[in-house]
């Protein structure tokens, strides 16, 4: 008997794409798979929508809204696989994506491996979506892994993980303190638990952008940004339990400033925390850097009036793009992963 993959999908108001996620789960050609979709108290028609959908292997449970991390953990005690693949309720994956993870673990397979894959983003098109490799898209041994992805200001997303039961459980519960970045702070953790990541080539994830309306996108929001440092601390600490390098201090420091526009001016104290600790790691960060474009704001009207022209100004750009995108989505047709 195969191995059994559990895809674990937990759903929020996501009635206009879970019918398209579902079919991406259910198209998967490893054939010894279960589905678990938990609903977390939507306020639209996802509940109804991923009834239609219950079967043998298509399992539906609902729950008051408790948010994504405790949703994903719901959706782990329910499920049985060997394997676990999670998948968020508007993502794809392509219909091998299983199969050549599955396949790359050999015949003996060493359950402490961590599998990764290629992912890229579209809006509404996914025949349009983008695989720009990075620094990540490779064989590496966990703090690397992580020295990288703090270094490069890059990341995988979620769907790319396959990840053993075993690997699961050791890694403990999502953090359900953390309203964005709890699958960067989570896959943290399970990649400490494992003997390293391995890259398969050709596993393909489609991410579907959210813009401001992504659980990731903090804004104007203080929540999100105490959630943000701590996911952050975290990270720090993480590392730095591998590698206390002078190598992987900088990249404690860098990937502090790289988030720097998510708290700088609006949050002094939370400024002044990463202030001291890359001081204490032998670093400095300062400011984000402005473009052209909201330097002569700052400048006549200072700092608060330019970042938040800057995250209008992003809003109003995605918005428009993302609209454009489903005008063309609709004279194309539905399309399909590949």
């Amino acid at each position: 008997m195969k191995p059994l993959v559990s895809i674990l999908i937990p759903a929020y108001n996501a009635e206009p794409c879970l019918a398209e996620t579902l079919r991406s789960a259910l198209g998967q050609t490893w054939e010894n798979k279960e589905i678990v979709i938990v609903d977390d108290g939507s306020k639209d028609g996802t509940l109804a929508l991923a009834r239609t959908f219950e079967s043998d292997i298509v399992k539906v449970f609902t729950q008051k809204n408790q948010g994504a991390a405790a949703t994903r953990n719901k959706a782990f005690s329910l499920c049985r696989g060997d394997y676990i693949q999670w998948l968020d309720a508007d993502d794809l994956l392509s219909p091998d994506k299983i199969a050549k993870q599955m396949a790359a673990l050999g015949d003996v397979p060493n359950r402490k491996i961590l599998l990764s894959g290629e992912w890229g983003s579209f809006m509404h098109r996914p025949s349009r979506t983008k695989f720009v490799p990075s620094g990540l898209w490779c064989d590496l041994p966990k703090d690397e892994w992580l020295m990288r992805k703090m270094e490069q200001n890059t990341y995988m997303q979620t769907a790319t993980w396959l990840v053993s039961r075993e690997l699961t459980e050791a890694a403990g519960p999502w953090d359900t303190r953390l309203l964005g970045d709890d699958d960067g702070e989570y896959f943290c953790r399970v990649l400490l638990a494992s003997d390293g990541v391995q890259f398969v080539p050709g596993s393909k994830v489609y991410y579907r952008q959210a813009g401001s309306g992504s659980l990731s996108y903090i804004g104007g929001s203080d929540r999100k940004r105490d959630a943000q440092w701590i996911s952050m601390e975290l990270h720090m600490k993480y590392l730095r339990s591998l590698n206390d390098s002078e190598r992987a201090r900088a990249a404690c420091v860098k990937l502090m400033q790289n988030w720097m526009f998510a708290f700088y001016p609006e949050r002094p104290d939370i400024v002044e925390k990463a202030r001291k600790v890359s001081e204490e790691l032998g670093g400095k960060i300062g400011p984000p850097p402005l473009s052209w474009k909201y330097s002569w704001i700052k400048a006549l009207f200072g700092w608060r009036p330019a970042r938040r022209a800057q995250l209008r100004l992003q809003i109003f750009k995605w918005s428009m793009m993302s609209s454009l995108d489903r005008v063309l989505c609709r004279f194309e047709g539905p399309e399909t992963t590949s």
